[in-house]
């Protein structure tokens, strides 16, 4: 479910994918059955889409990267976070309208 504007992390290199990023990075928790998050997915294509050069957007399955879910204290999804140097700054949790997507990021793009 990513595209060439959309990373992959997971629990081995979340780190390297989201922590150390110089850019602001939103990430999406999803799992491939969970249809809020297929609803989500097209508005988050649309916000790489938006900021190709100032916002990383990485994409988390849940059910293959269990560690770095619960270490954000994810319990339901899709739930967005934004992370600025290594922090997380912002949280969107559900299936939620671009504009609160957007808001989230406000800031930090």
């Amino acid at each position: 479910m990513a595209s060439d504007l959309i990373s992959n992390a997971n629990d081995t290199n979340f780190g390297a994918e989201v922590l150390s990023s110089d850019k602001p990075v939103l990430v999406d928790f999803w799992a491939v059955w969970c249809q809020p998050c297929k609803a989500v997915a097209p508005k988050v294509e649309n916000i790489a889409k938006s900021y190709p050069d100032t916002l990383k957007v990485v994409k988390v399955d849940v059910d293959s990267s269990p560690k770095t879910a619960m270490a954000y204290n994810v319990r339901s999804i899709p739930t967005l976070l934004v992370f600025k140097k290594g922090q997380v700054v912002g949280q969107v949790i559900g299936n939620q309208d671009e504009a609160k997507i957007r808001a989230a990021l406000a800031g930090y793009v």
